[in-house]
């Protein structure tokens, strides 16, 4: 089975953005560039923990190889909305991170969900030269390289998309809708 690696090396624009209203938002990561749009799904909780794992990296990178970082930007950045067409490539099951020392830039690369089937083998072990394969390597991905500078915009824009959402109860901290929701802290009764 053939599949496709969508690289931006760099890309023009790479952000995470939403469709839909608050409780309802589909989140996408979106990276354009070379006359090429790809915009991939994934949740709300993957977005915050790659901005979450990205700041980790660039400190990491900052201890172990003295890698020059920029400060988080003080300005709004990019707060445009997704470009068009926003139609999903695939929807995100596994993300990866690396800083690449050469070049000084983060390689972030998004892999489709595969199949929910997992393959168990019993007996002998064999044919143990498939084990350098990736476990992953039919799937679609998007891969793209930032520098760190675009990386902390990244950041910044992510963690903005993932706080823009509905408020959380002060009670439960489950969100709120606009005609409330049933809390467990109120043993069930509508707030």
């Amino acid at each position: 089975m053939t599949h496709q690696v969508h690289a931006f090396e760099p890309p023009e624009r790479f952000v995470a953005g939403t469709v839909g209203p608050p409780g309802e938002r589909t989140f996408f990561l979106q990276a354009r560039g070379a006359g090429r749009l790809v915009s991939v799904a994934l949740e709300k909780v993957q977005v915050s923990l790659l901005a979450e794992k990205l700041e980790e990296l660039l400190a990491e990178a900052q201890r172990r190889f003295g890698v020059d970082l920029p400060e988080a930007p003080a300005v709004v950045g990019d707060n445009d909305p997704l470009d068009t067409p926003v139609d999903e490539e695939f929807r995100v099951g596994t993300l990866g991170l690396a800083f690449d020392v050469d070049s000084a830039t983060v390689v972030i690369e998004a892999i489709a969900a595969g199949e929910a089937e997992v393959e168990v083998e019993l007996g002998d072990d064999d044919d143990d030269d498939d084990d350098d394969a990736e476990p992953d390597e039919d799937l679609d991905r998007l891969r793209v390289r930032l520098t760190p500078e675009a990386t902390r915009q990244f950041i910044e824009r992510a963690r903005r998309v993932v706080n823009a959402g509905r408020p959380p109860c002060p009670l439960c901290g489950q969100p709120l809708d606009p005609a409330g929701h049933l809390c467990p802290r109120h043993n069930g009764y509508h707030r």
